[in-house]
């Protein structure tokens, strides 16, 4: 790392709904600094609403980065929010400023910080006969299988976790190699200096904020916004559709459930999803600082002074 240039950035994260957005405006606000979101749905042009993505009013007071960076039905991915976080990163500090990292993201924020293992595309062919199988058979025989190719990976994923199970199938029949041996494979880290900073909220406090927020949205047209996304026809494993609320949104629209249970579903998912973003950032971000707003503020003014 000594050979070459070392980047910074601090960054700010924590469980949706925990008020990191809320922070970071008042921290950068009346400055010049970038705020660079770590959001794996704000990155899609058009999924706003259920993304909380910052608004127009917002975006006017503090400059955004990472948002609205891919076209459904593209599909984005970790690697690439990486790839583009960095060029921000650096752009940034050639121009004496220490952009601020803010989302709840991990897996994203982690490819920024330690890099991607440098696998090869995956077949095309190989994707569209395993979206076939997966139509036919169900996702619990794609995990099945999946426990035979590469049982290393599969002990770490969860039975229905769609999206990872095809991703590590999708590799293994496009290359013969298993994901998680890829993964152990050396490769290159970005030289990026970044402090991590995590927002907690107490769990009753979350809970009732994700209801609200919940139903806020839908006060403000997110399902407008959702039959647009079923328009698509996506594939079931489609980041975008399977984002947490658009999803059991996307049952009701479809016919697969009545509204009054898409919502209970989908507040029900995003507790939970927002408990599972506190279990990684505490086993996943070695050094990071945890604390409320009011403990944190004082530690990022001074991670982000140059």
């Amino acid at each position: 790392m000594s050979k070459e240039k070392t980047w910074r950035a601090v960054a700010l994260v924590g469980a949706t709904a925990s008020g990191k957005s809320r922070l970071a405006m008042d921290l950068c606000e009346g400055t010049d600094r970038l705020i660079i979101c770590c959001d794996s749905v704000q990155v899609y042009r058009g999924l706003d609403i259920g993304s909380a993505k910052p608004t127009e009013e917002e975006r006017r007071l503090v400059r955004h980065a990472m948002l609205d960076c891919c076209n459904l039905p593209d599909r984005f991915s970790a690697m690439r929010w990486a790839s583009q976080a960095l060029a921000h990163i650096r752009s940034e500090n050639a121009q004496g400023r220490i952009p601020l990292i803010v989302g709840g993201s991990g897996f994203y924020l982690r490819a920024l910080l330690e890099g991607f293992a440098d696998i090869p595309e995956e077949s095309r062919a190989v994707r569209a006969m395993l979206r076939l199988q997966l139509r036919e058979q169900g996702i619990e025989a794609l995990y099945r299988e999946l426990c035979i190719c590469d049982p290393c990976l599969a002990k770490a994923l969860q039975p229905r976790d769609t999206q990872r199970i095809m991703r590590a199938l999708s590799v293994f029949k496009s290359t013969g190699i298993p994901l998680s041996t890829w993964q152990k494979r050396p490769h290159s880290k970005p030289a990026v200096v970044c402090p991590v900073f995590v927002l907690e909220c107490p769990r009753p406090v979350l809970r009732e904020r994700i209801a609200e927020r919940f139903h806020a949205m839908l006060d403000a047209g997110w399902l407008r916004e959702v039959h647009w996304l079923s328009s698509f026809a996506l594939d079931e494993d489609h980041p975008a559709r399977r984002a947490v609320g658009y999803r059991q949104l996307l049952a009701y629209v479809e016919g697969k459930l009545s509204l009054d249970e898409a919502i209970r579903d989908g507040i029900t998912a995003t507790r939970r999803y927002a408990k599972r973003q506190g279990t990684w950032f505490r086993h996943q971000t070695r050094g990071a600082v945890f604390g409320s707003a009011a403990e944190l503020v004082s530690g990022l003014r001074k991670a982000l002074a140059l």
